[in-house]
């Protein structure tokens, strides 16, 4: 099921700030579902860390990536960036306590799959077995 456009939404009727909230959650989610946005607010869930600590903490993530992950999470008010007036400069990232708040609901996303871990592993395994035909 496609999530119509805000445009779309806008067209049949739908109230502005419904509209923005539908697109808020779009957005939202995406990014949260992004691996280098919960490997990062994971790392970060310990407490503040410079970018090069950060960088070896969240594997295989470039440095270009870790950066834009870094902004986007910032822009959303999830993550700080402290620069701190010293030689040589030293900037540190840390989860605000929004940012801290989506930790704890990651965390429950996470408690699910391992309470259901057995469960999902042996409908794969079934489906697996079953061949092509049982994707429809």
């Amino acid at each position: 099921m496609a999530i119509s456009s805000g445009a779309d939404l806008a067209q049949r009727g739908i109230a502005p700030d419904c509209v923005q909230t539908i697109e808020l959650v779009r957005d939202v989610l995406a990014r949260v579902g992004d691996k280098w946005t919960l490997l990062t607010i994971t790392a970060l869930a310990s407490g503040p860390l410079r970018f090069t600590a950060l960088h070896q903490q969240v594997a295989g993530i470039s440095q270009r990536m870790l950066g834009q992950t870094l902004r986007a999470l910032t822009r959303d008010g999830l993550v700080t960036r402290t620069a701190y007036p010293e030689m040589p400069p030293r900037v540190e990232y840390a989860l605000t306590p929004l940012g801290r708040s989506l930790g704890q609901a990651v965390e429950g996303l996470v408690g699910w799959v391992r309470g259901h871990q057995g469960d999902i592993l042996r409908n794969r395994h079934d489906f697996d077995r079953a061949g092509p035909e049982a994707s429809g």
